[in-house]
């Protein structure tokens, strides 16, 4: 081969000629990793964690097609119903709606760094994880933050929030929906409207709510909303949803300073997305086989509609809450109206460690649960029931699972 590649170098001349000689002057320092040259193997799992969550058959069917061009009228037709499929789960009518190249870190990083600048004042719920991810964002992005912090399993009032609102004057409060750190269910009613009388946007985060409780962008008054795509809507990671209403729209076009990311950039996004209604520009290549996946778990859950998941989400959580407490374990979330349904949160049991359950489940009957994350960690086991994996026959596997891993798994004495 490099007999032949170097007579058609002569042919077309000495730089070419060059460019043989120093392919062909060099040895290869890294073999091909051996792993690479066998077959793909992944083990069969009952993904019960909180997220991501198992796929359903026409999800994955999807993730199987071919690829087309990210800027194929095709894909921007997709792109337009993955819009429609996002303004019906939010239950939104913003035109400023879209997807992210990236999971929901990337949706709330983008929330942050298109509305926020520095010196902006900024109001953070830190009751788990999120809202501590949320804090350090935005002191990344030289804001004042403002963290109202509360231990794992606890949620904000009305009253708490309006202090914070009348004492730190923020332009924007952040708050989780479903915090899947500690398994609570944020009330929003009431929230977005009390911001708006003290001037401030509303931000949340439903990753871990959306489709699996009621959620209203534009009736609970919420200006910025974002949420995943591997929880309740059964795709993979890595795309996200996001939406912002026409204030929080107004805020990020009158900025002084332009947003520290381009590829985050809102403005860019909506002209990429056909929001701005203005000729489509190229920003950045889109996961074209994601948004396929993302397309159909939108389109599955529009066909079950919200209202019927909703309610298949609640019925499970019930069945799963009582067969948890007949096993003796104790729910982490004390209030049954403040338990999100697609995260649920059960008490280390004494004398156990976590990590012990955890690997029995997986490692006897290939179901993945989780411990705690963040400030939770060491303090619950987190079980998810989301979308197709909301279902009585898996509530049965997770507990009769645990039952066989607290008979088995060592107990010190107390």
């Amino acid at each position: 081969m490099f007999q032949a590649l170097a007579k058609a170098s002569a042919a077309l001349g000495p730089r070419a000629a060059g460019w043989v000689r120093t392919m062909a002057s060099h040895q290869l320092l890294v073999a091909p990793p051996t792993a690479l040259l066998k077959p793909l193997s992944i083990p069969t799992r009952l993904l019960l964690g909180p997220g991501p969550s198992s796929l359903p058959p026409r999800t994955m069917a999807a993730g199987g097609l071919q690829m087309i061009g990210h800027m194929h009228r095709e894909m921007y037709q997709i792109m337009d119903e993955i819009k429609e499929g996002i303004q019906y789960v939010f239950q939104t009518r913003n035109p400023l709606t879209l997807a992210v190249s990236g999971s929901g870190h990337c949706a709330l990083e983008a929330a942050l760094i298109n509305v926020l600048e520095p010196g902006d004042s900024f109001l953070v719920g830190v009751n788990g994880i999120w809202g501590q991810r949320a804090a350090d964002i935005g002191e990344r992005l030289g804001a004042r933050v403002h963290p109202m912090t509360k231990d794992p399993g606890g949620h904000y009032t009305l009253q708490e929030v309006e202090e914070g609102l009348a004492q730190h004057k923020p332009v924007l409060l952040f708050l989780t929906h479903g915090e899947s750190s500690s398994g609570v269910l944020q009330p929003l009613d009431g929230f977005g409207e009390l911001c708006h009388r003290y001037k401030c946007l509303l931000l949340v985060d439903s990753v871990a709510s959306l489709g699996g409780t009621p959620l209203y962008m534009d009736q609970q008054g919420i200006d910025i909303l974002y949420s995943g795509s591997q929880k309740v809507l059964n795709a993979p990671p890595g795309t996200s949803l996001l939406s912002f209403n026409d204030t929080a729209k107004n805020k990020i076009y009158s900025r002084k300073t332009k947003p520290p990311s381009f590829y985050l950039d809102v403005k860019c996004l909506a002209n990429f997305w056909g929001c701005d209604g203005q000729p489509r520009m190229y920003h950045h290549t889109t996961p074209v086989i994601s948004l396929y996946s993302l397309r159909e778990g939108l389109a599955l859950l529009a066909e079950q509609g919200l209202e019927n998941s909703w309610r298949q989400h609640r019925e499970a959580a019930a069945y799963l809450h009582g067969r948890l407490q007949a096993l003796g374990l104790r729910l982490f979330v004390k209030d049954p109206a403040l338990r999100l349904p697609t995260v649920t949160t059960v008490a280390v049991p004494a004398g156990y460690d976590w990590r012990d359950i955890v690997s029995y489940l997986i490692d006897r009957f290939g179901i993945e649960i989780t411990g705690g994350l963040g400030p939770s960690t060491g303090k619950v086991l987190r079980i998810g029931l989301m979308g197709c994996n909301a279902t009585r026959e898996n509530v049965d596997l997770v507990t009769e699972a645990l039952r066989e891993a607290l008979q088995h798994c060592p107990k010190k004495k107390l």
